[in-house]
């Protein structure tokens, strides 16, 4: 089992399409964290800003203390640093996605 005091954190919420777009990254990369889930206001977010000195969404902390704050930042930061040894799965996991969106669109649904 994995002792997640060494694991990334990623403070984040479910229904931003921002924190939506590194879960992705993260799950293409096969990148175990830990999510922490957030107020839906910035201003609510006083747990967040003590660990994390701001209250902005995604923010990725590494277990080092390295934090990274954005989609931007934080895509660039997962591609320079695990883009070479990207996993296999990637295209799998794409692909997969791209059924599901498309499935749930014929239905009249959204993914």
């Amino acid at each position: 089992m994995t002792d997640i005091r060494h694991l990334p954190e990623l403070y984040q919420a479910e229904w931003c399409p921002s924190s939506r777009q590194v879960r992705t990254r993260l799950t293409e990369l096969q990148m175990d964290v830990v999510m922490r889930q957030v107020e839906p206001d910035a201003d609510q977010r006083s747990t967040m800003r003590d660990q994390t000195d701001n209250d902005s969404i995604p923010t990725l902390v590494l277990a080092d203390g390295e934090k990274h704050v954005g989609t931007g930042e934080i895509l660039k930061y997962l591609d320079s640093t695990w883009r070479v040894s990207e996993p296999a799965s990637v295209a799998a996991h794409r692909d997969k996605a791209e059924r599901v969106r498309t499935e749930a669109e014929k239905q009249g649904h959204s993914a």
